[in-house]
């Protein structure tokens, strides 16, 4: 009952601190938000379209890039006000419909759209790519028009028109992908990837931050007072211990919640998800109580100590996959927890993942808690001493 008392007393301390509350509750949930609307941004290109009198045709394609989820169409009414767009980044590609366009189509003429995109920009060429996509199944139509008209009965445009009717009801080819190695996936795109990402990396950065807390505790004479009552150095350093794990615990489910509701994140298998957040948990609290023990003012925890977790969240993938790094960087990023973290939540999230296949990753984990607990526990006992 004393080390609870001490949690309790230690949790009141951060609460009330309104710094803390925006870093532990406001700020991850803007991170989250920001990195996952942008990471899922990248996957939808910025087209302009210029129409320079193509008509119908012009229109009918217009629509087709409108109607494609992968693009974010804009009409430009000069060729001008298009290149500048597309010089100034402004645009992923610029689409061009020649004039006469309709005409050409309908006399079994070969139309020229123009696309304009740099050689040098990958995203300008995957933009490219899309759009081209789109010019393909559009030209597709066209095609099937002549062939009617030519072997068939009807007009050119009604033809045109009744393939467009009849394209969304024929059977596609299946096409199936399946990843060779499996070890080089990673989190999906959008909210999925930075909520779990988030997590890892607040729920430890705040508990090196937090480790002022203990500094503080320690300059106040705190510790002394408790020791000359009936209160053990054991029961200190435990009630040192529930408050730490409380505070990481409350921010990831926190995390977990927001990133369910309001983002639509699905964290995986129940249990597993469960185990790795409270498993997470108990390694920010343990770094956090070292963060305490190691640093000598309240001020150097919470200027080194971010700096500190900042560091390890970029080696340990919480930045950006390690997948994209050499192979070098991913074994030094294996070094830190955070890594470890983010490939637990890769194989929840992007692998229908168990607790039996994350439990490599939480025999890592637990090492690194129990690292961190007892060296915190051992530095902890000379302080309160």
């Amino acid at each position: 009952m004393r080390a609870i008392a001490i949690a309790r007393v230690s949790i009141r301390r951060i609460v009330r601190d309104r710094t803390a509350l925006f870093f532990i509750v406001v700020l991850p949930v803007i991170v989250i938000l920001i990195v996952g609307a942008a990471e899922r941004g990248f996957t939808t290109f910025r087209v302009g379209v210029v129409d320079l009198g193509a008509g119908q045709a012009g229109r009918q394609l217009t629509t087709a890039f409108e109607h494609s989820s992968d693009l974010a169409v804009s009409r430009y009414a000069t060729l001008a006000a298009l290149r500048k767009a597309v010089a100034r980044g402004e645009l992923n590609v610029g689409v061009v419909l020649p004039s006469g366009m309709d005409v050409t189509e309908g006399r079994g003429g070969t139309v020229a759209v123009g696309v304009m995109a740099e050689q040098a920009n990958s995203s300008q060429q995957a933009a490219a790519t899309a759009v081209s996509s789109v010019i393909a199944g559009q030209g597709a139509k066209v095609q099937a028009a002549r062939f009617a008209s030519v072997h068939g009965s009807g007009t050119f445009e009604e033809n045109l028109a009744r393939a467009g009717s009849l394209q969304p009801h024929v059977a596609q080819v299946g096409l199936r992908s399946q990843t060779a190695d499996s070890s080089h996936n990673v989190l999906p795109e959008g909210f999925s990837y930075s909520a779990p990402t988030m997590l890892v990396f607040f729920v430890f950065l705040n508990a090196l931050a937090a480790g002022a807390s203990i500094i503080e505790t320690r300059q106040l004479g705190m510790y002394e007072r408790m020791t000359a009552g009936p209160v053990r150095r054991g029961t200190i350093i435990a009630g040192e211990t529930l408050a730490y794990f409380t505070m990481a615990l409350l921010q990831a489910t926190l995390i977990v919640v927001v990133g369910g509701v309001a983002f639509g994140v699905s964290w995986g298998d129940p249990l597993a998800a469960t185990v790795l957040v409270a498993l997470w948990a108990l390694v920010g609290a343990g770094a956090g109580m070292l963060s305490g023990t190691l640093f000598h003012t309240p001020e150097q925890a919470s200027a080194i100590g971010p700096t500190a977790g900042i560091a390890l969240g970029m080696l340990g993938g919480c930045m950006w996959p390690l997948a994209i790094v050499s192979s070098t960087m991913r074994q030094i990023g294996h070094l830190t927890p955070q890594a470890w973290a983010v490939d637990a939540w890769t194989s929840l999230l992007s692998r229908s993942g168990t607790i039996s296949s994350i439990a490599p990753q939480l025999a890592v984990l637990g090492a690194f808690a129990a690292l961190f607990l007892v060296s915190a526990t051992v530095r902890l006992r000379r302080v309160v001493a």
